[in-house]
């Protein structure tokens, strides 16, 4: 990964402003939405069941989100995710709260089963609840660290033969045979609801324009946390954070992502 590829991605997504259809909770909707039009994607939050295979078909990701869950929203999901393989569509699953509930720990195991995610993205805590059935988390807050949950992060990633994703003060992308330590971000990040989430659907947009869903996945985390450090840098808390990450997602440059960029790389 490199500065250049990670602008090649975003210049993409600001040019071909591809469809991203999230079905996602109620707390980020706004949120993700006013982040996906920053980056230069155009979201849709399609959750009806009678609808969502025909929006799949229009978009160029689709991003499931178990953050608020309800019988009828798993449901939308399940159809949602089926069409989107029918149709080559890539999905991004983002398992918020996984081991906190049953709800929450079956309904993504069944994604994962019947869907088959190409990128999985969580925090620590939910990576490793889908890894174990022992996994425990405090509701969407990861209790443990990126490198605690690495082992299951690479198990889940030769299981299900995807992008795994894991956000934390050093986010981790991983797959069968590479992996990438990412060292962008702020503390104040976690002080704003929904930048998981946000990450998540920046995920999608990535994932839209670049046909390798490690990268998309690697350059997604990069970008929100670089944004984060440098919004951070002008806010006075985490108010003006939220504000600021919007601007700088959409003004950012590529003097910028080579500026700040802080990774490690390797074979796993």
């Amino acid at each position: 990964m490199t500065p250049e590829s990670i602008w090649e991605d975003i210049v993409n997504i600001r040019s071909q402003a591809p469809l991203v259809h999230n079905i996602t909770n109620y707390v980020v909707m706004n949120t993700t939405a006013n982040a996906l039009l920053a980056i230069g994607a155009s979201p849709v939050m399609a959750h009806a069941i009678e609808e969502v295979d025909e929006m799949v078909s229009l978009a160029s990701a689709l991003v499931l989100n178990i953050g608020t869950l309800s019988s009828r929203w798993i449901e939308a999901m399940l159809k949602a995710g089926i069409a989107a393989n029918e149709k080559g569509v890539p999905v991004v699953l983002d398992p918020v709260g996984a081991g906190a509930t049953s709800l929450r720990t079956e309904t993504a195991h069944k994604i994962l089963m019947e869907i088959g995610p190409g990128i999985i993205r969580g925090n620590a805590s939910e990576i490793f609840a889908l890894a174990s059935a022992e996994g425990v988390t405090k509701g969407v807050d990861s209790t443990m660290s990126t490198e605690s949950a690495l082992e299951a992060a690479r198990e889940l990633a030769a299981e299900r033969n995807c992008t795994v994703s894991v956000s934390g003060a050093t986010d981790v992308v991983i797959n069968r045979d590479q992996i990438i330590r990412i060292r962008n971000g702020h503390p104040m990040m976690t002080r704003v609801t929904g930048l998981g989430c946000t990450a998540t659907a920046l995920t999608g947009a990535f994932a839209a324009v670049d046909s390798s869903l490690f990268d998309a996945a690697a350059h997604a985390a990069a970008v929100m946390g670089i944004a984060g450090e440098i919004a951070a840098e002008k806010a006075a808390g985490p108010g003006t954070l939220q504000l600021h990450l919007l601007d700088i997602l959409s003004t950012l440059t590529l003097d910028q992502i080579g500026g700040h960029l802080s990774i490690d790389a390797d074979e796993t």
